[in-house]
């Protein structure tokens, strides 16, 4: 192998690594972020993109090849703000009933 050879090698590995990671810190984010799905006055919908996402992040149905994992970040991502956003709402008292502050993800303690 040559040079670039190599250097493209450990830039593709590098992307592929850097991508899988940010996946899995998502992923359990997400998953910290569940226990708001108990709360009543989080909308249905946001309840359903929650599972959609993890769905979609295990399914072999991609709108990118598996190693481009920006899809499923992006997904991931989505609901991931949305299912926060719905649950600091209900904190503020300008929409869903309020979640408990041992009950919200991290992100959302001040």
């Amino acid at each position: 192998m040559t040079g670039s050879e190599v250097f493209w090698w450990v830039a593709g590995g590098t992307v592929v690594a850097v991508t899988l990671a940010t996946a899995v810190v998502l992923v359990v984010k997400l998953v910290r972020a569940k226990k708001m799905l108990g709360a009543t006055g989080i909308p249905m919908s946001k309840k359903v993109l929650f599972w959609a996402a993890i769905v979609y992040l295990v399914s072999p149905v991609d709108l990118l090849p598996d190693p481009i994992l920006l899809d499923d970040i992006g997904f991931l991502l989505f609901a991931l703000r949305s299912l926060t956003q719905a649950g600091a709402a209900g904190a503020d008292g300008t929409g869903a009933a309020a979640v408990p502050p041992s009950k919200r993800p991290p992100e959302t303690l001040a």
